[in-house]
């Protein structure tokens, strides 16, 4: 756990993709420096709370809100786009057709999001290079065609995980340095909160129920 630690502003940030790409593995990896093989799949949404360091030196508390990838879950996940500053679109490069639904993932996010919502495409499981499907710079080229973020990361060994999360608020803060963001404006997804004591601490709270007759298939969502 970080020690008390004063922070400005509160970002919310959510993460989307398809089932399975490893979204709460790459929470957990943020949130707690760990990794869980058989993490069961994200029931609606999970939430988790987190105090970091921008690029600037600004403390911002991000709260981020891992959604499950299934079609079920849409009606739910949907609404959590609404005052979101940040999103993470996550693919799996070992399943070309998880970068393929990034499309979708991004046209919902821009339909069910706010114009300046700072977005990043990661390319996730960047371990398992030998069971690559999606290249590098298929990944890059994308994201530059659509003027997002990109990342590769892995959950498993932490390469890039922080470093995502800490890209999207740095932009944030350029953002609202630049004036395009007014955090008195709540659809922002930003709050400006002064200096204020936190104990910068790590919360994983279930806050959707499973749609009745829904199954859990296991794995990392």
């Amino acid at each position: 756990l970080l020690g008390r630690m004063n922070y400005e502003y509160i970002f919310k940030y959510i993460i989307i993709g398809d089932s399975g790409v490893g979204k709460s593995c790459l929470l957990l990896q943020f949130l707690e420096g760990s990794f869980k093989a058989n993490h069961e799949a994200t029931i609606g949404v999970e939430f988790g709370t987190k105090i970091i360091t921008t690029d600037n030196g600004t403390n911002v508390k991000l709260q981020v809100w891992d959604t499950a990838g299934q079609d079920a879950f849409k009606s739910i996940t949907r609404s959590y786009y609404r005052n979101a500053a940040g999103a993470l679109v996550v693919y799996d490069i070992t399943n070309k057709q998880s970068f393929i639904n990034v499309k979708k993932w991004l046209e919902e996010a821009q339909v069910n999001g706010n114009k300046e919502m700072v977005l990043a495409l990661v390319g996730n499981k960047s371990d398992l290079e030998s069971k690559r499907q999606v290249s590098q710079q298929e990944g890059l080229d994308f994201a530059n065609k659509n003027g997002l973020i990109f990342i590769e990361t892995s959950a498993v060994s932490a390469s890039n995980v922080s470093q995502v999360f800490m890209n999207v608020a740095s932009q944030i803060i350029r953002k609202i340095n630049s004036s395009i963001i007014d955090p008195s404006i709540e659809e922002f997804g930003v709050r400006k909160v002064g200096t204020m004591g936190d104990q910068g601490a790590l919360r994983r709270d279930r806050v959707a129920a499973r749609p009745s007759g829904s199954e859990n298939n296991g794995g990392c969502c």
